[in-house]
């Protein structure tokens, strides 16, 4: 039976026949020159084609069928875009590549078909023949602001940051747009490689030149307290971490997991425990961050964190219907811990299995905080889960466990 792109492609032929009779019948002729041959024949064996589900032959007869110029490009056009949404890109590959031999071809329509056919390059994955062409249109043609956005895709993809930063600063100056986020993110990710090879002087430079624009990220303060970390030097790394904690940053949940270990690693916990309870005292909001970050993380030996978990499984209503939380809590003593600690470690258990991030943008969620979204390419959008939805877990648990 046809499908969709054959009907498709036989409407394209249908306009085409049209077109051509068109200009046959009302255009300008020279009387010398010969008639011209009718399309219909020619119409005919390729609607034959396609309607036998014979695609690639009917495609070959009509790149032979229709001359390209003037009158005709746009219609080529048309079905090289039409065969790449449908991820036919083989197909919209031949096209472009077919419009471009034409020794005739405008500067304008060549340039439209080489972005044409780059984008199929890359929609194809092939992005080393995508980047040369995107190159090439970038140094000047009409689509050099377009051919730069494609550029940072590809260099993201392939991780080339000082590629990307070059790129998108070029970008900035056409395009009449700021790409401070952006750029700064492209020199934390210089930065993450740096540290991973032991070059922090080098790192702690990208970090700087990060966070010298407009917007700052708070990416670069959680970059910069990893080194400083990886330096055993955890008086800067805390007193970058309390920066983020007293922004009321949503980077908290990032960043309590690594205080406790700084402050663990010190034998300091004691005083941990202390400057967050004053902390807690001036921001109550954010007990319900720090419940659900010990939580998902299991954080344990710090009392106030402790607390903050304890109070917020005895507000859930959605424990109750599982967990006698309340007989729990009128426990006192050894028994009490054990079957609170029991419940928490349980949770944190349960919660493991669940997205933690989610983009603001597209809705994409992880496991992971991640400086990119997967799924819109934005930078710095996800943000993380308050609240945990023990219902759905432990519905889900004691179904797995029948």
């Amino acid at each position: 039976m046809p499908t969709e792109s054959t009907f498709l492609l036989a409407g394209l032929f249908l306009l085409l026949a049209a077109v051509g009779w068109a200009l046959g019948r009302f255009g300008e002729r020279d009387e010398t020159e010969l008639p011209l041959e009718p399309l219909n024949v020619d119409y005919l064996k390729g609607l034959n084609f396609l309607l036998n589900e014979q695609t690639d032959q009917a495609l070959e007869h009509f790149l032979k069928m229709v001359r390209v110029d003037d009158k005709t490009i746009e219609t080529h056009f048309a079905l090289g875009s039409l065969f790449r949404r449908r991820g036919e890109v083989d197909r919209a590959i031949r096209i472009h590549q077919n419009i471009i031999a034409r020794p005739d071809l405008a500067a304008e329509q060549r340039d439209q078909a080489l972005y044409s056919l780059a984008k199929d390059y890359f929609k194809a994955g092939l992005l080393d023949r995508a980047e040369n062409l995107f190159d090439r249109l970038s140094q000047g043609s009409r689509h050099q602001v377009e051919a730069l956005e494609q550029l940072c895709k590809i260099f993201e993809q392939e991780r080339e940051w000082s590629s990307a930063i070059t790129a998108a600063e070029k970008l900035e100056l056409l395009g009449g747009q700021s790409l401070g986020l952006q750029i700064a993110h492209y020199y934390c990710e210089l930065a993450e490689q740096a540290l991973a090879q032991g070059e922090y002087s080098e790192a702690r430079a990208f970090v700087k030149k990060a966070q010298s624009g407009r917007p700052r990220t708070q990416r670069g303060l959680l970059t910069r307290a990893k080194i400083a970390r990886h330096t055993d030097d955890s008086e800067i790394a805390l007193r970058l971490y309390h920066r983020i904690v007293d922004d009321n940053s949503y980077l908290i949940t990032e960043a309590l997991p690594a205080m406790v270990e700084v402050y663990k690693s010190d034998d300091s916990l004691d005083l941990f425990d202390k400057e967050l309870r004053q902390y807690l005292v001036k921001n109550p909001e954010m007990k319900i961050d720090v419940a659900y970050t010990g939580i998902v993380n299991n954080l344990g030996e710090v009392g106030i964190i402790d607390q903050c978990v304890t109070e917020y499984l005895l507000n859930e209503p959605t424990l109750t219907e599982f967990i006698d939380l309340q007989s729990i809590d009128g426990n006192n003593g050894e028994n009490h811990q054990k079957a609170l600690q029991k419940v928490r470690k349980a949770l944190s258990k349960l919660a493991t299995t669940i997205p933690r991030y989610q983009c603001k943008e597209c809705g994409f969620s992880s496991q992971q905080l991640l400086w990119q979204c997967p799924s819109c390419r934005d930078w710095e959008t996800q943000r993380p889960f308050t609240t945990v939805s023990f219902d759905s877990l432990l519905h889900r648990s004691g179904s797995a466990s029948m």
